[in-house]
């Protein structure tokens, strides 16, 4: 399942009113300022490895890793739910905050036949 996460306040405006706006929603983006502090998402995942609550030690085949550090990658966040269940936060395109239409990230170190419900 993918959710975003986040909600974003909307502008509009003239011209001059437009830059205002969009400097605003990249800031409440940024900052956080209408989410929890546990929703911020401040930049790509580097090569994060999904493990269990409590699980120490070196990931075991199964145990994806997600990586978007790369021009064009938006993953922000993901949170591990069950062995086959993932949430995945896509942080929002850098033109346009309000929308998260796209995603762009990779996952490896899957199971043969691993199938999961992101």
């Amino acid at each position: 399942m993918v959710t975003s996460g986040q909600r974003l306040a909307e502008g509009g405006g003239g011209n001059e009113g437009m830059k205002t706006n969009m400097a605003e929603r990249s800031k409440t983006a940024e900052t956080g300022s209408d989410i929890g502090i546990d929703e911020i998402i401040t930049g790509n995942l580097n090569k994060f490895t999904a493990v269990p609550p409590g699980y120490f030690g070196q990931p075991k085949k199964g145990h994806l890793i997600f990586d978007a550090c790369f021009e064009s990658g938006n993953l922000g966040r993901v949170d591990y739910i069950t062995e086959f269940e993932y949430d995945l936060f896509i942080r929002p395109d850098t033109c346009n905050p309000r929308f998260r239409v796209w995603f762009n990230f990779t996952v490896e170190n899957v199971k043969e036949s691993q199938v999961s419900a992101i």
